[in-house]
């Protein structure tokens, strides 16, 4: 392959969204194929490149694990892994977003309560620094 039939890394970066360091990183992991180089020793990506780019980091955004993401790749990746063994793989990833979610609920019901708490004056008395310093008593328990 020429490097006037090839794409420079700086223009995949530009096409993809995604950045120089981000790419080589993606190579180094083993998610994007390593492409052929110039006689130079410049990366020379093509159209495979770019849409296996894009589809990582849309699986990135969408919060897939790079294993998840590289598992799906291991598959043959977009417009070749099959539909059951993908949907498998997003199903678990729809199990933990939602035990994230419960976790944030959680979070946020715990922070509510302790705002709602705390007096917000000068007193050095604060319920939201008693949950954050989460003080244990002489038996080594919990105080909060």
């Amino acid at each position: 392959m020429s490097a006037a039939q090839g794409i420079a890394i700086g223009e995949l970066s530009r096409r993809t969204g995604v950045n120089i360091e981000t790419i080589r990183y993606f190579e180094r992991v083993g998610m994007l194929a390593t492409p052929p180089r110039t006689q130079g020793g410049r990366r020379v990506y093509d159209r495979d490149h770019v849409r296996a780019l894009g589809f990582i980091r849309r699986a990135r955004e969408l919060g897939f694990a790079p294993a998840e993401v590289r598992a799906i790749l291991a598959l043959g990746g977009p417009g070749a892994a099959g539909c059951g063994e993908v949907r498998a793989i997003a199903a678990h990833h729809l199990e933990q977003v939602r035990e994230k979610m419960a976790d944030l609920a959680r979070l946020e019901a715990l922070l509510a309560a302790t705002i709602e708490r705390c007096v917000g004056d000068a007193a050095p008395d604060c319920a939201v620094m008693d949950m954050l310093e989460d003080r244990v008593d002489d038996r080594g328990q919990s105080a909060g």
